[in-house]
């Protein structure tokens, strides 16, 4: 099954996460060892795109929502268990020989 999001193919979840959003995924996230500069310019940046696109991030969660919605069989692949049959204990009667 192949997912599109804006016309383009989604091939991994980062992909996904990628063309709803309209941003790399780092620029939300970071990166791992990054400087205080660094992390200080990309919040700036995160806030500026937040300040075009105020919803933005109702927009991502409504995107994840019908995602978990249409894949939701995959996602949770939930087989219910068979009731359990309490054990009986067997009861003898007489004595033991």
């Amino acid at each position: 099954m192949r997912s599109y999001v804006g016309g383009q193919v989604a091939v991994t979840s980062t992909d996904f996460v990628e063309l709803a959003l309209g941003t790399p995924l780092e620029l939300w996230l970071g990166v791992e060892g990054e400087s205080e500069m660094e992390r200080a310019a990309r919040l700036d940046a995160a806030r500026d795109i937040l300040a075009e696109n105020p919803h933005l991030p109702d927009d991502a969660v409504r995107i994840a929502a019908e995602a978990i919605e249409a894949h939701a069989p995959e996602l949770f692949n939930v087989v219910p268990l068979s009731p359990a049959t309490p054990r009986r204990e067997r009861v003898r009667k007489g004595a033991a020989a």
